[in-house]
Formats: C-alpha cells, sequence, structure tokens
C-alpha cells in the first residue's frame, strides 16, 4: 500500500517500511516539553521563541498549528503549520536524528500542506537555515523552490 507521504513531489518512491511505528497529529499543551526536548536532539539553531511558554502562546492562538509525529508515545518530529490569512508558514520541522530518511518529515510537510490548503492557503512558505544543506535539499526534493530575491528581516522584542 503506497501513500502520498511514500512519495515526494518529483514522485520518486521513497524508502519507508511497510508499516509505519509512528502516527502524526496535532500537539497539545502536553506536548510541550517534549517538543522542545526534540528541538535541543535535532540539533538546529535555538531561538527566543523555544520556550514553553511560546508553545503554548501557539496552541492557544492556533491548536492545530503544532504537528508531531510520535511513536510509542516519544516525540520523534514536529512541524509548525500557521496560517494567517494571507499565507501559509513552515516552521521548525525536526526530526530525532536517529529516525531520519524513513518520510517522517515528508509525511509531517504533506499534513501540514492539506490543512493550510483547507484554510485556504494558495502559497507556502518555510522557513529553513541556510547552514544545514540536507534541510535545503529536503525541501527542494519535496517540491519547494529557494526565492533568490528576498531576504528575511528580523527583531527580536
Amino acid at each position: 500500500m503506497r501513500t502520498e507521504a511514500e512519495r515526494n513531489a518529483r514522485g520518486r518512491l521513497l524508502l519507508m517500511p511497510a508499516l509505519a511505528d509512528w502516527s502524526t497529529r496535532s500537539a497539545t499543551p502536553q506536548d510541550i516539553a517534549a517538543v522542545l526536548a526534540l528541538w535541543r536532539a535535532a540539533g538546529g539553531p535555538a531561538s527566543v521563541t523555544d520556550t514553553p511558554q511560546a508553545l503554548a502562546r501557539l496552541l492557544r492562538r492556533d491548536r492545530d498549528g503544532l504537528l508531531i509525529a510520535e511513536c510509542e508515545g516519544i516525540t520523534i518530529a514536529s512541524l509548525i503549520a500557521l496560517w494567517d490569512g494571507w499565507r501559509g508558514s513552515f516552521y521548525r520541522l525536526a526530526v530525532r536524528p536517529e529516525r531520519r530518511r524513513e518520510g517522517i518529515a515528508t509525511a509531517l510537510l504533506r499534513a501540514g500542506e492539506r490543512r493550510l490548503r483547507a484554510l485556504g492557503a494558495v502559497r507556502l512558505t518555510a522557513i529553513v537555515t541556510e547552514e544545514d544543506p540536507g534541510a535545503l535539499e529536503f525541501w527542494r526534493a519535496a517540491g519547494y523552490e529557494q526565492q533568490p530575491d528576498r531576504t528575511r528581516f528580523v527583531r527580536d522584542l
């Protein structure tokens, strides 16, 4: 049985176990500590919003905005998928290092895309660190294009 998560945007078959030992769902406030631990384990750059308070605020604003994958009750991946009424945005795609290359990130991304499309999004963006070639390749393989004519500006408050 093939699912959408088994194919990337170019139609290539991804290597996945016949029966995945993980499932995806929207996070709850009880998942916040596990998500923060996942982000530390995944090794991405830390942010001023990597706090229990910030994630609780995100979930209060959009209870389905944080997607997770879990295996036997352990959080193994996450993706923030938010709709602001103008554009759908993805942040903090993270997978535990020992669980990479199983199709988990692709499954979370496709779930996020379906969610944002249902909310009305016609364009999606992803914030991706340029220092991670694997992350850049993942997004390209998933059908996203790096926008060469834009620069992101940020300010911590």
